[in-house]
């Protein structure tokens, strides 16, 4: 079994940055691909980032493209999200992902395992 917690969310101004980490523990996988999903207010749940266990390749939406950035510490178990430029309507409860797959992957059906989220609020 695997357990991701995230943590690193906030309140915070337009233009300004958060960073947010999830902590793997548990089974872990070398072989797999950690994701970041958000999930705003009555809207679905969609793809922000993922990366791959060997770091070679990273898949960003074009919503954030330029402004977020993912990466991942293997001895640490920990994929990172840093937020930079944020707006309002990057406003969700932000989910951190694995995929037992080294393919990266934006379908959210092809992810195994989910943290509870943590809140991102941008105000204008």
């Amino acid at each position: 079994q695997v357990q991701l917690v995230e943590s690193g969310g906030g309140l915070v101004q337009a233009g300004g940055s958060l960073r947010l980490s999830c902590a793997a523990s548990g089974r872990t996988f070398s072989r797999s691909t950690l994701g970041w999903f958000r999930q705003a207010p009555g809207k679905d749940r969609e793809f922000v980032a993922a990366i791959t266990w060997n770091l070679r390749y990273t898949y960003a939406d074009d919503s954030v493209k330029g402004r977020f950035a993912i990466s991942r510490d293997n001895a640490k178990n920990t994929v990172y999200l840093q937020m930079n430029s944020l707006k309002p309507e990057d406003t969700a409860v932000y989910y951190c992902a694995l995929r037992l797959s080294e393919w990266v992957s934006r379908v959210r059906t092809e992810y195994d395992y989910w943290g509870q989220g943590t809140q991102v609020t941008v105000s204008s």
